[in-house]
């Protein structure tokens, strides 16, 4: 059944993160935070009716894949089935345009608001879903910064040190909460 969720936390070197997961997708992502206890909360808070299960086949690659990611590899989650449950509709958009985002690639909130043409104030609102993502690193909240240069701010554990973290792995400089190089940006003229 699509709606019956599961759960498992698993460590990476970087610490303890959990997956959730249903009939459809990968339906929660838990970023690693201090201890397992921490990590699972965290995904209980927002799947508070799921039960702890062996992960099947598919999710058990979502997880070797965050383990390589956090140890240094190169990892594309683009093809994980995901199920988001219900969103606003702009948030929707906001997470399919983010999860282009290829490893390395960084675009402001303000740029992913302009490619779904929508004015310049509902940056902040990309800034929102980034907050409210449910599976993040699958859909890479962490490469979208801040129009001033600044990485702007992170949701997850250990806040903008832990995204400053994920964009060093993927090859981005930040130095004192700013990138310091230019990187990569999505191929869509922002």
């Amino acid at each position: 059944m699509a709606d019956e969720c599961f759960y498992t936390v698993f460590e990476t070197v970087a610490g303890f993160a959990a997956i959730g997961w249903n009939g459809t997708g990968v339906c929660s992502f838990r970023l690693p935070a201090g201890s397992a206890r921490e990590a699972e909360r965290a995904l209980l808070r927002r799947l508070p009716d799921a039960g702890a299960a062996p992960p099947p086949l598919p999710v058990r690659a979502v997880i070797d894949g965050a383990v390589r990611y956090f140890a240094g590899g190169r990892v594309d989650f683009g093809d994980v089935p995901v199920d988001l449950g219900v969103q606003q509709p702009f948030f929707e958009r906001v997470y399919t345009a983010v999860r282009r985002l290829g490893w390395g690639e960084t675009a402001t909130y303000g740029a992913i608001a302009k490619l779904l043409d929508a004015g310049p104030e509902f940056a902040r609102d990309v800034g929102q879903a980034m907050a409210a993502n449910p599976v993040p690193l699958i859909i890479p909240c962490h490469r979208v910064t801040a129009a001033n240069g600044r990485i702007g701010g992170f949701s997850a554990p250990g806040g903008s040190h832990s995204k400053a973290q994920m964009l060093a792995i993927e090859g981005v400089e930040v130095r004192d909460g700013v990138v310091t190089r230019d990187v990569p940006q999505l191929g869509l003229g922002f």
